[in-house]
């Protein structure tokens, strides 16, 4: 039995709230934002339009030599399907599978690189896992992979906000 995932809430709330940061950003074309008095410019979030696009995303990130040599599950394939209903999308640890709702009524909001990121994570936990499903160590390891995939500034972002939302960060 796996101990009780008890900051479930407090990282979905600190991941709506950045993915919002970055949809101003795109909406209204300045991807500058100010963040406890330091100015950081916002790398471009890939947006994606397909189970098959998300597919090749996380087989190219599993592929990268630094994520194999930091995370030995990374060898293991991950599968992406689409996912009925548009509430959230999950990762299947049984098989390895990454479910995405796809776009539902004109809205698109997994495929995007912070969600699929995210249940990556959950794809490279070490096995047998007996952690909380969104511990510290999942945000260690979540901070580590936005870091180095999408880069350093959304990688600060998402702390900050994390922290401003009570979440306890481990190492990844």
């Amino acid at each position: 039995m796996s101990p009780r995932d008890s900051q479930r809430a407090k990282v979905y709330d600190a991941e709506q709230l950045v993915r919002g940061v970055f949809d101003r950003a795109d909406e209204h074309g300045n991807r500058t934002v100010e963040l406890y008095g330091s100015h950081l410019t916002l790398p471009i979030e890939r947006r994606f339009a397909s189970v098959d696009s998300v597919q090749t995303y996380a087989d190219k990130v599993l592929g990268l030599n630094w994520v194999r040599t930091q995370w030995g599950r990374a060898v293991v394939p991950v599968r992406v399907r689409s996912r009925a209903g548009t509430a959230a999308a999950h990762y299947e640890v049984e098989d390895a599978v990454l479910a995405v709702p796809l776009h539902v009524s004109g809205t698109a909001w997994a495929l995007r690189e912070l969600v699929v990121l995210h249940e990556l994570t959950h794809h490279l936990e070490p096995a047998p896992a007996d952690v909380a499903s969104h511990g510290p160590e999942f945000c260690g390891r979540y901070l580590d992979l936005v870091d180095g995939v999408i880069g350093p500034e959304a990688a600060l972002v998402l702390r900050a906000t994390m922290v401003g939302c009570g979440v306890r960060l481990g190492s990844g």
